[in-house]
């Protein structure tokens, strides 16, 4: 399915012109370079690269999702209801953008159903680049470009508007660590992009234990030095966009940072373990 919506009516027609506008066309195509990473499974991501008619480069995000396990499928019914992978992350990205978050266009998705249609086989989603880094790779250079300046305060002003954004629309992002938040730092200003939207969605209840949960994951992996000298003045911003008890949110959160830290350092050490008994 090309977005016949989208306002890049330009790129839809270049992805047709390449054959990505099927199932079995997209799973063919063999171009691209590989994003490879480990927990993948049968997901494959790919970074494409097309040449408009006017001999501009334009880059696009490619997802290929092959057959997931049953109890893949099933949470997946149970959250979103008849549906794929991609088509989950494809109305994701829209709904995102319509609650007024920076983030990437979504031009295609396709799917093919089985189970009597209850889930996706194969599927596939193409999407739009968004300019900058991750805010866990560029985050600590970027403050240090700008230490003489007010470079912090637009980061967070604008961190905390997008995110109070996704919530006060009634979604979640449910993996809102710094890797997922694109920073571009440019003469006209400081723009930040949410991405990888696969798990986002909208719960039904226990609002608040799923924003704290973004909340959490945002303090536990922005650099240390912005968390000390920014934190409090996200977390003002943010509340007055989605009001609420500020000890309250301030409480929980530190106590999911700390669960999500001790999580980490528990991987970490069985990782050492590992390493050092091979």
């Amino acid at each position: 399915m090309i977005d016949s919506d989208s306002e890049n009516s330009g790129l839809v027609d270049l992805l047709s012109d390449a054959g990505l506008d099927t199932v079995d066309g997209v799973f063919a195509y063999g171009c691209g370079e590989d994003l490879v990473k480990p927990g993948l499974g049968t997901r494959r991501r790919t970074r494409i690269e097309l040449t408009a008619s006017d001999g501009a480069a334009q880059v696009f995000y490619l997802k290929r999702y092959g057959l997931e396990k049953l109890g893949d499928c099933w949470r997946r019914l149970l959250t979103y209801g008849r549906c794929s992978p991609a088509s989950v992350e494809f109305e994701n990205i829209r709904a995102a953008r319509c609650c007024g978050v920076s983030t990437m266009d979504a031009l295609a998705f396709g799917h093919e159903m089985g189970f009597g249609g209850l889930f996706g086989r194969r599927s596939y989603l193409v999407v739009t680049s968004v300019p900058g880094d991750a805010i866990e790779r560029c985050g600590q250079e970027f403050l240090d470009a700008h230490a003489g300046d007010d470079g912090a305060r637009r980061l967070t002003d604008e961190l905390a508007r997008q995110v109070a954004a996704l919530h006060a629309g009634g979604f979640v992002h449910r993996d809102l660590y710094a890797a997922h938040v694109f920073l571009h730092d440019s003469p006209d200003g400081v723009s930040l992009y949410l991405i990888d939207l696969a798990r986002m969605f909208a719960p039904r209840w226990r609002m608040f234990r799923w924003r704290v949960k973004d909340l959490a994951q945002l303090k536990y992996s922005m650099p240390a030095a912005w968390v000390e000298n920014h934190w409090d003045e996200f977390l003002s911003a943010y509340l007055a966009a989605c009001p609420g008890d500020r000890q309250r949110y301030s409480r929980a959160i530190n106590r999911k940072e700390a669960s999500i830290r001790r999580r980490a350092q528990r991987r970490a050490e069985r990782k050492e373990k590992d390493l050092s008994q091979r």
